[in-house]
């Protein structure tokens, strides 16, 4: 089937992704620097599968480090993950991410050009349509970003299209814009792990359920919405990894150019949905507390995932009791997560 590099595939959505890559008959091998995620999630991955993987710890930016590994292996094309992503800190961090995110990007793929491997999916997110975007969101809407991270996501998604854009280019790009991923692997071995306080709704509510915090922070109750909190496009990490599995076939056997996927469920569910969905899972109540709304936070937003339907031949197969299920499954699993090195 091919020689696939993931970066970043120690991570969240890398760890599943690696594992329906592996069932679907491809050879992986990693790029991970563990600024944030742990190897432990690859030798989980290798346990699932009953498959190795080769794995590199590089950082993207080290182009002499990335050009060594495209000159040991005969890679075939790149799932492009590594990158930070925290809304809240790329406004304290700017410069960071565009570091990460943006020069990463340009680093490993002048690397790539170098080696004649000019295939990539690229891991972007919702946030390029901007605030004032009408939903569902579809993949014509004109891009644009407000905040550090989603602009990141966009810079990136332009550089590519401008490279298959010159003369005579061979570069075969495949955007895939995420909605909000949870969930975890049914086995419970693998899920989200993240450092510090998370930034998302999932994994907060998972560390309160364990006792690892004292509550839920719900910011804002009083949105135009059926019971006044957030809506969001949630979507199982699984089928979101096999998302990408449907968009690397497509790639591996497209002509140059790019194409932009929404990878969602096409329905929204609020936060208070998610939360009492999670007691069912659970067994427990989850403590929150309605807090002032956040900047820039939307009342709604979801997919129109038609596209990725026609054209990929992917729809999500799971719903939010799967998703709140198997999280419950892996944290209630390893309460405090991977075990560090």
């Amino acid at each position: 089937m091919g020689l696939i590099l993931v970066t970043g595939g120690a991570g969240y959505i890398g760890s599943h992704t690696c594992i329906e890559l592996l069932s679907a008959g491809f050879e992986l091998i990693i790029i991970d620097n563990l600024a944030n995620s742990k190897r432990e999630s690859l030798r989980r991955v290798e346990q699932i599968s009953g498959k190795s993987v080769l794995f590199e710890q590089a950082d993207i930016r080290d182009k002499q480090q990335v050009s060594k590994i495209f000159a040991k292996y005969s890679i075939d094309a790149v799932i492009h993950f590594a990158g930070l992503k925290a809304v809240g800190e790329s406004a304290e961090k700017p410069l960071a991410y565009y570091d990460n995110n943006v020069a990463g990007t340009v680093a490993l793929c002048e690397v790539m050009e170098e080696y004649q491997c000019t295939k990539i999916v690229f891991s972007s997110s919702a946030t390029v349509y901007g605030e004032k975007a009408p939903i569902p969101y579809v993949e014509t809407l004109p891009t644009a970003a407000s905040n550090v991270y989603g602009r990141t996501k966009l810079m990136v998604e332009e550089i590519l299209k401008d490279a298959t854009a010159k003369p005579d280019s061979s570069w075969c790009v495949s955007l895939l814009r995420y909605f909000n991923p949870i969930g975890a692997h049914p086995s419970g071995m693998i899920g989200e792990d993240p450092n510090g306080i998370p930034n998302n709704l999932l994994p907060y509510v998972a560390q309160v359920s364990v006792g690892k915090r004292e509550f839920l922070g719900v910011f804002g109750d009083d949105y135009p919405t059926q019971d006044g909190t957030g809506v969001r496009d949630y979507i199982h990490v699984v089928d979101l990894a096999k998302g990408h599995v449907a968009a690397l076939k497509k790639l591996l056997t497209a002509s140059p150019g790019w194409d932009a996927f929404n990878l969602g469920a096409g329905r929204g569910i609020s936060v208070l949905e998610v939360v009492k969905a999670y007691e069912q899972a659970c067994g427990k109540p989850i403590p929150y507390k309605i807090l002032p709304r956040r900047e820039g936070d939307l009342a709604e937003f979801y997919a129109d995932a038609t596209k990725a339907k026609t054209e990929l031949g992917w729809e999500v197969e799971l719903d939010i009791d799967a998703m709140v299920a198997d999280t419950w499954r892996w944290q209630s699993s390893n309460p405090e997560g991977f075990p560090s090195e």
